[in-house]
Order: structure tokens, then sequence, then C-alpha cells
């Protein structure tokens, strides 16, 4: 038992620590939303490549932050929030007239983020796909029943037909996010379930969005 305990206030100690400097704080804020290369996180803190390199090593240590290989450019890699409690005081709130969640097909996971969206928010909310496939996939499907989501379009939409300069652009796909780049709001690295297939697949891509939904939406306000 004493050792149980001693492994936990260890781990909660490493994690404070971790959080205990303005430089990891200020990656901290920029991953608040959206998730980024090392590259933009040198951008937007403005920290050299060697300090943010240190920092990034003692946050993934403390299992604060994670990396994410790119599904379109391999040669990049995503830095994600893996412990949204490192939030509490953190990040900054946004408006916008409306949500509009963008992946390459709009056929799963930009579907399903529209649809725990539209659950969670006032804020008016849609989809669309930069290469939109022909139908939702029954994949998606099958997990929003299983989850009692209801989808909130019948069949996936082109994004260039369907944003607005009004919308707050969140794209849940590497491959969008790289293709759209500035038009991109905030950039959520899912792994594609279609891709990978299976139930589990689709089970995964639901709860990581769901969490990511959870964490965005309070910090949203209608416009």
């Amino acid at each position: 038992m004493n050792v149980e305990r001693n492994t936990v206030l260890a781990a909660r100690a490493a994690r404070h620590a971790a959080l205990a400097d303005i430089g990891r704080l200020q990656v901290l804020d920029a991953l608040a939303l959206s998730d980024r290369s090392p590259s933009e996180l040198q951008a937007i803190t403005g920290l050299p490549s060697n300090l943010m390199a240190h920092h990034l090593k003692v946050l993934e240590a403390a299992g604060v932050v994670a990396r994410r290989r790119s599904e379109g450019d391999r040669r990049r890699t995503y830095i994600t929030l893996s412990d949204e409690t490192a939030l509490d005081d953190v990040g900054p709130s946004l408006s916008a007239e409306r949500v509009l969640f963008v992946c390459s097909a709009n056929s799963a996971r930009s579907q399903l983020a529209a649809a725990l969206w539209a659950q969670l928010s006032d804020v008016p909310v849609g989809s669309a796909g930069t290469h939109p496939a022909e139908t939702i996939s029954a994949g998606a499907r099958e997990v929003a029943a299983r989850k009692d989501l209801d989808l909130v379009s019948e069949s996936p939409r082109l994004f260039a037909a369907s944003r607005t300069s009004d919308d707050l652009v969140v794209a849940v796909c590497d491959n969008a996010y790289e293709e759209l780049g500035n038009v991109v709001d905030v950039h959520w690295s899912v792994p594609d379930p279609v891709r990978v297939g299976g139930q589990g697949a689709f089970d995964d891509a639901f709860d990581e969005i769901r969490r990511r939904v959870v964490t965005l939406a309070p910090r949203l306000l209608a416009s």
C-alpha cells in the first residue's frame, strides 16, 4: 500500500514540478485549444529550439503532453495535451458565430465532433470535408448509435462551399489542417478511425473528440 501511495505521490510531484516554470506554462497556454508542432510552439512562445526541446521533454516525462506523428506529412509531429487537469487556470476564451469541424472526407471525425458539440453547446455547429466522401461511414453511424448521439447532417459536405468568414474552423485531422493552413483556427490531431478500421478505432476517436469538445465548449461564446 505504501509503495503504491508513494508512486502516486511521486507522479503528482513530477507533474507539479513540470508546471512550475513560466516557459512550460507558455507551452500549455499555446496547447490549451489546439495541437501544435514544435516549430509552431516556438513561433508562438518565442522560445529557442533547444529550450523548447527541453520543456517538451519535461512535460512528456510528467505525462502532461504527448507526441503524435502526422497522418499527412509524416515528417511532422504534433504535441497534444494528455492531461486536461493542467488547464484549470490556463487558456484563452474565444467567440464565434458558428463552429465548423473539418476533416478530409467529412465521413467520421468531423461528423462525430459536430454531433457532440450540438449536445454540449448552444453555439451553432456544422461539419465539412476538404475532399468529402459520398456517404458518412458505417463505423461513424454505429458509434453514434451506441453513444445515443444524433448526427447533425445526412451526408458529407464540401468545406469550400460550407465555410463562412465568421466560422471558428476546427480541423480534426492532420491532412485537412496541413491542406488548409492558416484557414484553420484550432487543430486536433485525431487518428482516422476509417483508416484503422474496427469498432475500437471508432470508439477511441469518439472518446478523444468528446474529451476535446468538453474542453473547448466552455471557452467558446456565441458572438
